[in-house]
């Protein structure tokens, strides 16, 4: 499928897989990244940091984002940002699916 000169919806660029954890990277670039995930329910990312601010835009179902051990709920339609160097972790409430923009300069 060609992108270009295309509106596309996020939301269905990517699909969910029974017990697991689908990533689509949309863009990589050396000064930032934009991917997709879709998240079975009770998947996620254990607690981990990365050097960079990222952005978290909810795009379907539920996650509880925890940041700094102070747990989020993010439903459809929110976003969080999860700053550079805090400990952060993710698990879906019930499926769902993320845009995650990280801006590394």
């Amino acid at each position: 499928m060609n992108h270009e000169n295309a509106a596309l919806e996020l939301v269905d660029l990517i699909a969910y897989q029974e017990g697991s954890v689908v990533s689509k990277t949309l863009i990589e670039k050396k000064s930032g990244t934009v991917t997709l995930f879709a998240f079975a329910p009770g998947q996620g990312l254990s607690e981990h940091t990365a050097p960079f601010d990222a952005m978290v835009c909810v795009l379907d179902g539920a996650a509880e984002i925890t940041i700094s051990g102070n747990p989020i709920v993010v439903r459809k339609g929110g976003m969080i940002i999860m700053p550079a160097n805090k400990p952060h972790a993710l698990k879906a409430i019930e499926q769902f699916k993320m845009m995650l923009i990280m801006i590394r300069s």
